[in-house]
């Protein structure tokens, strides 16, 4: 099976849809690392070519410190016999564990973590390296600086950012162009709308969005419980806002039982109809544990909502209640606590 190939920016091409690495470690419940092998292989088949990890993802290994990188070790798994069909994304630049919320960009940083991945990952490339957050006390064109250099030594061959502003974006491609930024975007968190997305579109830069799926919320299939027991039982949006956001999923349903389609195509199939709507390259990457869910949603990319679905989609964010900065307390984790 294949999937239609989609350009991002700087001459990157990947599958319509990608792969969320980060489902397959310990941050919404308990995974099995031989499942998330099947998983992945599943997604390939399925032309799910593009993967998305971050040396952060996993869990720390006992007496060390620094990012844990064990999501990287799992993906290693996969690539080790099936490298040259995947379009490998990467990051760097959460210090530590994600809960403590250290970045880090300067040059010495940048060049030990990517090499740190390269050794996880078991490839003497990476595809697409992303700074996962900014040092916010250090220049942004220090940091695209250094990771420019990965890309004239061949060890990186396309750069992208993680949830960074507007004019952050414009400022980093003065140093080097940028093939793609990855934020939330979804049904119920279209916050970087205002500025990024636009920003992109004039710049020439593809989107990237994590969590299309609202984190499992808008699929209509994610408990209460369920939440209670994982990292999402901070956010106020999943924890005591539950009730008056299943609103926005029943909106989901609805046209979801007019179209024959699942919640998750649904919602995958408005932030294509959004990035086109911006004239941005879009490819979402959902995370998921479950092969048979990567097959229904690699669906989505042949899915068309009429223009009154779209409507309905569209005004369903008025229905949400929370925030989408779930991780951390500080606004400026997210680029628009920056903007």
């Amino acid at each position: 099976m294949s999937l239609p190939i989609i350009p991002l920016g700087d001459g990157l091409e990947v599958s319509a849809l990608g792969f969320g690495g980060m489902a397959l470690s310990d941050v919404y419940g308990t995974t099995d690392p031989d499942e998330g092998v099947r998983t992945l292989h599943a997604a390939l088949d399925a032309g799910v070519t593009f993967i998305d990890t971050a040396d952060v993802y996993g869990t720390p290994r006992e007496g060390t410190s620094g990012p844990a990188g064990t999501n990287e070790e799992l993906i290693a798994r996969v690539l080790a016999d099936r490298r040259d069909e995947v379009q490998l994304a990467t990051k760097f630049g959460i210090a530590g564990s994600a809960a403590d919320g250290i970045t880090r960009g300067d040059r010495d940083y940048v060049r030990q973590a990517c090499e740190n991945s390269l050794r996880r990952l078991g490839v003497d490339t990476i595809d697409l390296y992303y700074m996962h957050r900014r040092q916010l006390d250090l220049p942004i064109a220090e940091t695209v600086a250094a990771m420019a250099e990965l890309v004239a030594e061949g060890k990186v061959r396309h750069l992208g950012l993680s949830e960074v502003t507007a004019t952050e974006l414009t400022e980093a491609t003065t140093v080097h162009p940028i093939a793609a930024v990855q934020s939330e975007w979804s049904i119920w968190s279209r916050d970087i709308e205002a500025n990024v997305v636009p920003r992109a579109a004039e710049l020439g830069v593809g989107l990237v969005p994590y969590s299309p799926l609202g984190r499992g919320f808008l699929t209509g299939t994610i408990t209460a419980e369920r939440i209670a027991q994982t990292a999402l039982s901070r956010s106020p949006r999943f924890s005591e806002h539950f009730d008056a956001n299943q609103g926005v999923v029943e909106v989901v349903r609805e046209v979801a039982g007019e179209l024959d389609a699942t919640a998750a195509q649904v919602a995958l199939a408005w932030v294509y109809a959004q990035g086109a709507a911006f004239g941005v390259p879009t490819v979402p990457i959902p995370g998921t544990r479950s092969a048979q869910r990567v097959v229904e949603n690699a669906g989505a990319v042949s899915l068309t909502l009429s223009d009154a679905q779209k409507a309905r989609l569209d005004t369903a964010a008025d229905l949400v209640r929370g925030g989408r900065n779930f991780s951390f307390s500080a606004d400026d984790w997210i680029s628009s606590g920056r903007e």
